[in-house]
């Protein structure tokens, strides 16, 4: 039987609650709501992700550079993907349920912060990252750069959360899990030395400069997001599967491994390429 913390907490309870009684049912009620309501936004965010895409056919223009249909593309798939991914993975992790009720409420949040904030600027035909054109531009670069920090934090946070205490669920959903936050982390990383660089550069009058410097840490910083998603979705898939325990985990194992190697490839070319 799978064992999500939100129903229940063997080794004492991660809602913070005595051991044995049941949870408050406001509480349980309340995080319900949260992950329905990150499903629900990260269900919006895709599809914004899929208009822009269909604008960027009718509209025409390049897939590349800073000002490009591409970004409320990439952005609103990637964003809601990784809402739904966290909303659901942290089902498992062994935290507070009024904690992780607000970790999820800002992630969601912080979410349609930064694809509003891009497919604004999009839509204006303007840079949305590392431009200080106007007062205007200046405040939204700046505010989806503190949006990224935002998130940082929060997945931050949560990732912490798999490593302090082991996450439940069916055999291999904890190394999956474990595997997956490691490997955020890489991604979140990443993320800030393209934000820290490019917002330096911007702001030291390289202007050009900082729009090519996120270049060769974009594959890096895409592919280890979302390792916390097609981790845990193989071991949930195993659990369906006859397969011995020991079987799933291993296999679990060796496509953490893969996926690793993917990672390092990518981090290997963003120091070449840099």
């Amino acid at each position: 039987m799978e064992n999500r913390t939100t129903a229940t907490a063997p080794t004492g309870r991660a809602d913070g609650n005595v051991p044995g009684r049941p949870a408050p049912f406001r509480r349980r009620r309340e995080v319900r709501r949260a992950e329905g309501l990150c499903y629900a936004t990260g269900a919006v965010l895709i599809a914004s992700g899929l208009v822009h895409f269909v604008v960027l056919l009718v509209d025409g223009g390049s897939w590349a550079g800073p000002v490009s249909w591409r970004k409320p593309v990439t952005f609103g798939f990637s964003f809601g993907v990784t809402l739904i991914a966290v909303a659901w993975v942290s089902s498992y992790l062994r935290i507070g349920v009024r904690a992780r009720t607000v970790l999820l409420g800002l992630f969601a949040a912080d979410c349609v912060l930064e694809v509003a904030g891009i497919t604004v600027q999009a839509w204006r035909h303007v840079p949305s990252h590392f431009n200080m054109e106007t007062p205007f531009d200046t405040g939204m670069s700046m505010t989806l750069a503190v949006g990224g920090g935002g998130l940082v934090v929060i997945l931050s946070t949560l990732s912490a959360a798999a490593f302090l205490r082991r996450p439940g669920g069916p055999p291999g959903m904890a190394l999956a899990l474990r595997a997956g936050c490691g490997i955020l982390l890489v991604g979140l990383l990443s993320g800030a030395a393209m934000i820290a660089r490019g917002v330096y550069l911007t702001r030291t009058g390289h202007q050009l400069a900082g729009y090519g410097s996120t270049a060769s840490l974009k594959p890096l910083h895409g592919v280890s997001l979302h390792a916390v998603l097609v981790l845990p979705v193989l071991a949930r898939l195993l659990a369906m599967t006859s397969w011995s325990p020991h079987t799933r985990v291993s296999v679990v194992r060796a496509a953490a491994g893969c996926y690793a190697a993917a990672v390092a490839a990518a981090l290997v070319w963003a120091v070449v390429a840099y």
